[in-house]
Order: C-alpha cells, then structure tokens, then sequence
C-alpha cells in the first residue's frame, strides 16, 4: 500500500535528499520546496482516504506547520522529529494517532531499553511507531539517529524486531542512502523486512515508478507498506503521478 508523507524543514513543506541532512553550515540538498502548506497536503491525504502517513519535523522551527497538518486531519496522520516524553502527549492531542521515536530511545549508540518502557508507561504501545531508519555498513544495516549522521551499534534482525515489536504497533524504516534520490528502492531491505517482522511496517526510500508499488507488494507478500515523496508529481517529481499511487491503494484495498 501506498502510505503519504509531509516533511517539514524550517517550517516549509519540502523533499531533502536524507543523507544530506546535517548540522553543518551546509543547508542541504533539496529536491523540492513548495508553495502549500502541511495543512493543504493534509486535506489532500484525507480526500483520498490516506491513512497512516507521516508528519516528520526535520529539525527545529517546524511545529507550527505539523499542528496544522495535525489539525486538518484529526487522527489521520502520524508525527516524527524531536518526539520524547515530555512532548508526545501533546502531539497525540494535537491529532496524530501515533508518535513516530527514534533519537530520544538511543544514548551513546545504545539503545535504551528503561526510555522504551518509559515511553510505553506514557503512551502505550498501540500510540507507538519506532522509527529504524538505517544505512549499510560492513553487510548490515544499521539504525542511524540525529538526523541520520550517527550510527548506532542496533543491527536490523529478525531478533531486534521480535524484541522491540512488544513494544510498539508499526515500524518506519528510511532506507537512508537512497532516500531521495529516485534511483530505486532498496530491494534486499524490503525482503529482508518481510521475513523480520509480522508488524505493520513501511518503507520509504528510493522509490521512482509507480510500478515500485506493485514490487514492494509482491518482494513481501504485501507485508510492507511504501512511502513515495520526492517521485511525486506532487512534490515537483517526474516518476510518479500521484492519482496514479491513490488508485493502486483503491485496486488493491481489502473489500
């Protein structure tokens, strides 16, 4: 299925190649900025029946644009970027139906379990999408954090996924290194994705045709769910007609 994305950076809705986001003086390499504001797309999602899209605040400046996201489509959305304890209630408040975590659970590369149960005492696991976004080092993947620039020492598995699935109800995975480049998902990770975990999960990365819809359906036994962002027509692509990803979810949507 075909799950839609608003990234926000400096309060704009844009499409940043992943990889490049950074602390540095360098801005980074931005596909796509546009004119409409988190809340138009919104409506757009809520038109066409969209659910479980993400909101995600690359950095600071931006919370006033996911709130009117939020706002447009009451419990249609989910929310990432700076999420913690002391934050995440007002976001689900706020109108998303899941908080997105990721940097907030890791410390010194570690993760850390007492945050995760933390986190779940607050919120409980079915408001709880963990974010592994991650890059391949030495024939893994890893989960990266802050903006995707650190590695951790967490490895993608069939055992990370049993572990931390107690304790959320989907996962979001970044194939960071392709992510934004509309050169092609990353194939061995979504089969690989498929065969780890039985939880709701989605895919964003890479993605160039409609026609990867029907390969990340078919690569994993319509397990794994895909983002499209910088591909769309809708956010200045040339791969991707966004009527075109609304009416693959209508074909193949359970009666």
């Amino acid at each position: 299925m075909f799950r839609p994305c608003i990234d926000l950076h400096e309060g704009r809705v844009k499409q940043i190649v992943g990889g490049t986001l950074t602390d540095g003086m360098t801005g980074p390499k931005t596909n796509f900025v546009s004119e409409k504001s988190g809340a138009w797309f919104a409506n757009l999602y809520r038109k066409d029946e969209l659910r479980g899209g993400h909101v995600i605040m690359l950095g600071s400046g931006n919370e006033e644009a996911a709130r009117g996201a939020l706002e447009a489509w009451p419990g249609g959305l989910q929310i990432g970027g700076g999420i913690n304890p002391d934050n995440a209630k007002n976001w689900l408040e706020a109108g998303a139906s899941h908080v997105i975590v990721t940097s907030w659970v890791f410390r010194d590369e570690k993760l850390e379990w007492d945050r995760l149960d933390k986190l779940v005492d607050l919120l409980g696991k079915r408001r709880l999408v963990l974010d592994l976004s991650c890059r391949k080092r030495e024939g893994q993947y890893f989960v990266v954090t802050d903006r995707w620039q650190k590695f951790t020492n967490l490895t993608l598995s069939a055992d990370t996924f049993a572990k931390l699935g107690t304790y959320c109800d989907e996962f979001l995975i970044h194939a960071v290194d392709v992510e934004g480049l509309c050169q092609g998902i990353d194939l061995e990770l979504v089969a690989q994705l498929s065969n780890w975990t039985s939880h709701p999960t989605t895919y964003a990365g890479g993605a160039k045709s409609v026609e990867d819809l029907s390969t990340v359906s078919q690569l994993s036994h319509g397990r794994i769910d895909l983002t499209i962002g910088s591909a769309l027509d809708i956010f200045g692509g040339q791969g991707i007609k966004y009527a075109d990803a609304v009416a693959f979810n209508k074909r193949t949507r359970p009666a």
